[in-house]
């Protein structure tokens, strides 16, 4: 029987398609409470049925387990599962017919969800709700729209498809990446403009999606200073004053990847989750670096970890919605909807 243990506030990832024993030891960890899976752990969905059923027998609760799998470039399972189009294909769609962009943007999230669910993930940290100011190369066309209200319109009805299915949705990047054109994944992007303009603008979709159930959100690793000097994982005016406080947000805040280049700011490893901590985070996520998250699990005092915030990434389930979800976002792909 595998042992009873809360989960904790740190999500790890794991390098192929089965468990080694160092890694189940790492996930037997107190302080781990989540994987993440990337491209190089799927093979085929009989695989990953496997891997999930192993990351799930290390301990009780199991481990939330979660995927990048947004649709377009950013789509870790694709043999065997429904290709999902980039986001910015539904924007475009919205401006020709809004109410058949919203039809299919819930049927996505139908599939989306069902399909992952069915193979043991809880959920993906989707959607991207960053704005496409025309600037970032790293988001590009995971953005929805230009238009707050149409990012917000469209992302709202993903979520809910999501949450028909037992999903959680986490989106990102708070209070919003397509501004800067630099890549926090390699720099440190500073992003210029004040509170105000970002606050009617980038913000903007964060007030649709948070009243409709948002389960989950991921601050971005980019620095606002006419907002503070820390960047916004960092930064407790943005998570606590900000998303807590003025808009009300009461699901679970995921720090980016600390191993990216803009968490690097905040020092070392340990540094850098005390601080994302210390502004609101519950979780954090270190990636690509399985030293990093063996040096915060050894140094890390313990963090406790709100259970109600977890459990609220793996919602109440309901298949009954995905074949007819699946056959309407096939016929869209046959008609060239989202050429």
């Amino acid at each position: 029987m595998e042992p009873r243990l809360p989960l904790g506030p740190v999500m790890v990832d794991v390098a192929g398609h089965t468990l080694t024993d160092h890694e189940r030891a790492r996930l037997a960890h107190p302080l781990v409470g989540g994987v993440i899976l990337f491209a190089r752990n799927y093979a085929s969905p009989e695989q990953l049925d496997a891997l999930t059923a192993e990351i799930r027998a290390v301990r009780s609760p199991a481990l939330l387990i979660a995927v990048d799998h947004e649709g377009g470039r950013v789509q870790r399972f694709q043999a065997g599962f429904t290709r999902i189009p980039p986001m910015r294909r539904l924007g475009a769609l919205y401006d020709r017919d809004p109410a058949r962009a919203g039809e299919l943007a819930e049927a996505i999230g139908v599939v989306l969800g069902a399909e992952l669910k069915r193979h043991g993930v809880d959920f993906s940290f989707t959607p991207c709700v960053d704005l496409d100011h025309g600037e970032s190369g790293v988001i590009g066309d995971r953005a929805f729209h230009h238009d707050p209200a149409v990012v917000g319109a469209l992302a709202r009805r993903l979520v809910a498809g999501l949450a028909q299915v037992g999903v959680g949705a986490v989106a990102k990047h708070f209070p919003g990446h397509g501004y800067v054109r630099a890549d926090s994944h390699h720099d440190v992007p500073v992003d210029e403009r004040t509170f105000d303009e970002i606050d009617r603008l980038d913000i903007a979709p964060y007030r649709a999606l948070i009243p409709a159930g948002l389960a989950g959100l991921m601050p971005a690793h980019v620095i606002y200073p006419r907002v503070d000097a820390q960047p916004a994982g960092f930064s407790r005016v943005w998570l606590h004053d900000v998303l807590r406080t003025r808009l009300g947000f009461g699901g679970l805040i995921f720090s980016d990847d600390l191993s990216m280049e803009g968490a690097r700011v905040a020092g070392d490893v340990v540094a850098r989750a005390r601080a994302a901590f210390a502004a609101g985070c519950d979780m954090v996520l270190v990636c690509n670096a399985p030293e990093s998250a063996d040096e915060l699990l050894s140094r890390l005092e313990h963090v406790p970890m709100d259970a109600a915030r977890a459990e609220g990434m793996r919602p109440p389930a309901d298949d009954a919605a995905y074949a007819g979800a699946l056959a309407m976002v096939a016929q869209a792909a046959e008609q060239g909807v989202f050429a």
